[in-house]
């Protein structure tokens, strides 16, 4: 990020609301860009450079999961926070699955929206500073800051949050890690829907190791993980 008021992007149809957290998140340092829809608030994605973007769940002319989908497809790094009104299992991992890297359920406190904010904004400012970071994985290299895995002249792209999740494992190899352990690390907290996207990236992330028989990431279930390289 620049050196500038980190820019939100926030998207709410209750105005009322909208106003009560953009005022609060101005005084705390931010420059917030309200929109009362979705599709008001892609055009405004298009249109200017965000640091975070907060996008309620049921919004007219776009659902925030239309949102999340189009903006993940411009950028896999920038932080995507739901809020809604419900607190569904289904709801939740649509959003995640969606592209969002937590949620907020209403009603919820400025102090607590602040708080998961800054640790997003935290993790992107670290990422965007971070040296050229390679780790080989048996006949596979990934590279961190490109989002890539090369198998010899085959590229497979990573979105942030596999990456993320990959270099995690990449520092830990051949040692159990706990779930929750992952979880703290990689998502920040520890949580059953964070959980079940969890699953879901480890899933994915096995389908690039299918080039090399020796890398396995093992499930030991009831505990968590193992990624087995070689050498």
């Amino acid at each position: 990020m620049q050196n500038h008021k980190p820019r939100v992007l926030l998207a709410e149809d209750d105005l009322s609301l909208g106003y009560v957290v953009k005022d609060n998140l101005e005084e705390s340092g931010y420059e917030v860009v309200l929109c009362p829809d979705g599709e008001t608030a892609w055009q405004q994605f298009l249109q200017r450079e965000f640091d975070i973007c907060l996008l309620d769940v049921m919004m007219p002319n776009k659902d925030g999961f239309a949102v999340a989908k189009k903006v993940r497809q411009k950028s896999d790094v920038i932080p995507i926070l739901f809020i809604t009104a419900k607190s569904l299992e289904e709801d939740k991992l649509k959003g995640f699955k969606s592209g969002a890297d937590d949620y907020l359920t209403k009603p919820f406190s400025m102090k607590e929206l602040l708080m998961r904010m800054e640790v997003f904004l935290r993790r992107t400012k670290k990422l965007q500073s971070d040296q050229m970071v390679e780790y080989r994985i048996g006949k596979l290299r990934f590279l961190f800051n490109d989002l890539k895995i090369f198998n010899n002249n085959e590229v497979s792209n990573l979105t942030q949050k596999e990456a993320d999740l990959l270099k995690f494992l990449c520092e830990h190899p051949n040692r159990i890690l706990r779930r929750e352990e992952v979880l703290l690390n990689v998502w920040g907290k520890d949580d059953y829907f964070l959980g079940r996207s969890m699953d879901v990236f480890i899933t994915k992330l096995r389908k690039h190791f299918k080039a090399d028989p020796e890398v396995i990431l093992e499930t030991i279930h009831g505990v968590g993980f193992r990624f087995n390289t070689p050498g």
